[in-house]
């Protein structure tokens, strides 16, 4: 499981950190959620972000992976939740679209446009892309969060009489 930490200076935003949460030691499942519980909530305490982004689930054709993977994403949310830190969730097509244009675009390719664009140096990415995978949605909502707000139009002219009183003669 990846994580990414963005930093944001003066609107541009930069890689503060970037990892995995190393799973495979643990033999149950119930003992790698806990450890995803522990080590999010660790990165929270260590790096204090405003806001978590995350990958929204995508459907499998594994029903059995797609549960585990909901349960690990779940656990995640939970220690975010317990921190009051505020969560979003994108679809993994949306960010990849975000980040490359394409949102049928692979992992490397999600890597190679992150190191560019966050001026990474080669030496510094990791052989795990989950990591990238994970910074890649940090970059995403920073992008969906600069969008202004689109105003709610009225639903009628009443509405819109109401609404600028000065306009209407």
């Amino acid at each position: 499981m990846g994580y990414g930490i963005l930093g944001v200076r003066r609107g541009k935003p930069s890689m503060i950190a970037m990892g995995v949460i190393k799973l495979s030691r643990f033999d149950s499942h119930y003992m790698r959620l806990g450890h995803i519980f522990n080590r999010v909530t660790g990165i929270i305490e260590q790096y204090l972000p405003d806001e978590m982004a995350i990958e929204a689930p995508f459907f499998g054709k594994n029903v059995q992976s797609m549960l585990k993977l909901g349960r690990a994403q779940g656990v995640a949310m939970a220690a975010a939740i317990s921190r009051d830190v505020c969560i979003t969730e994108y679809e993994p097509r949306s960010i990849k679209l975000s980040i490359t244009g394409n949102g049928a675009a692979s992992k490397e390719q999600v890597q190679e446009m992150l190191r560019r664009m966050l001026d990474i140096p080669r030496e510094s990415l990791l052989p795990e892309l989950d990591a990238t995978d994970a910074l890649a949605a940090a970059l995403c909502h920073f992008y969906e969060s600069k969008k202004p707000a689109i105003a709610r139009g009225p639903k009628s002219w009443k509405e819109f009489i109401a609404r600028n009183p000065g306009r209407v003669k």
